[in-house]
């Protein structure tokens, strides 16, 4: 594969983690959008323009960049197996968001680093660490008390919706997200290797919900749905990736999840600036807790996890 890259200065960390603010900001964003056009099309299907348009979008610069050639059979299954789940996470997510808030779904998402770090204990038999295993207690409490509302009553009921319980098993499969990565990985530039994920992705979702393309009244979609598609591919998909893998080099992976813990009071911010109805004050304590967990995890990988300087900008020209 060839790269049109040639040298690349180092990044102040203070513009490192701002990137990794915009990115939080941009996610966060997808639940709130999501939320708002999850009723207008069949959540498959919607997924399915998602996958597609972000591969479109994706594909001159992989072409201009590296070159265009199908992987072997083996790689492309491992490609398969990776975006099988991602997939299932989307259309989970756009299930879930018909009868759930964007709060919600953006607060059990906080539980997929903990989750991800015991998948990878398993898969790739590696330790957790006693700061992740710290943060965990914080994120999962402080997750309990936003969904209960703070309510002991709700919490000895089980009283959650639908959707909660649909969006928390797309989070399950979402967690093998980076340990699929990491284990299947073959030191091909990530930009390749994502770009792929939403070819086979779309793929499956050909394979699942291709039949129904031909029952979606695609003329009485209004403007707004397809904005709100296109918006998702772009800002959410495209975007995000390539800021958090430039921001991977500097801060190290786990570093990088933690911004993550952010997504519950962005959504917040959202819900607010749109007038969208606020959750009770009682949950407030809730979203702290989850905040803590990133600062907990932020302080246990201070210092580790980084790229050495001169492997930082070989790194970078092989990953973007």
């Amino acid at each position: 594969m060839n790269s049109k890259s040639t040298s690349i200065s180092p990044l102040p960390l203070w513009l490192v983690h701002a990137m990794m603010l915009l990115a939080a900001g941009l996610v966060s964003t997808s639940f709130t959008v999501g939320k708002a056009i999850a009723g207008g099309m069949d959540p498959a299907v919607l997924t399915l323009i998602r996958f597609m348009i972000a591969a479109l979008l994706f594909l001159p610069f992989i072409r201009y960049q590296y070159g265009l050639q199908l992987p072997d059979r083996r790689t492309l299954l491992s490609y398969s197996i990776i975006s099988f789940a991602l997939t299932g996470f989307f259309w989970l997510m756009f299930l879930s968001l018909r009868s759930t808030t964007a709060l919600n779904t953006g607060v059990i998402f906080t539980l997929v680093p903990g989750i991800s770090g015991i998948y990878s204990a398993v898969l790739l038999r590696e330790r957790l660490g006693k700061y992740r295993i710290m943060a965990m207690f914080p994120a999962t409490i402080g997750a309990i008390w936003v969904l209960f509302h703070g309510s002991l009553k709700r919490l000895l009921a089980f009283d959650l919706n639908s959707g909660d319980l649909i969006f928390f098993c797309g989070c399950l499969l979402m967690a093998f997200y980076t340990p699929l990565v990491k284990l299947l990985h073959r030191n091909e530039p990530m930009a390749v290797m994502t770009f792929w994920i939403l070819v086979t992705g779309s793929g499956w979702l050909l394979l699942f919900s291709g039949y129904r393309l031909n029952t979606i009244p695609w003329g009485d979609i209004n403007v707004q749905i397809w904005a709100g598609i296109i918006y998702l591919a772009v800002f959410c998909t495209i975007i995000t990736f390539f800021l958090s893998q430039l921001a991977t080099l500097y801060l190290g992976p786990t570093r990088v999840m933690t911004y993550s813990y952010l997504y519950p009071p962005f959504i917040l911010i959202l819900d607010w600036i749109f007038g969208h109805q606020l959750p009770p004050i009682q949950t407030l304590p809730g979203i702290a807790l989850i905040v803590v967990a990133m600062f907990i995890v932020q302080q246990g990988s201070n210092g580790t996890g980084k790229a050495d300087p001169q492997e930082k900008a070989s790194t970078l020209r092989r990953t973007c």
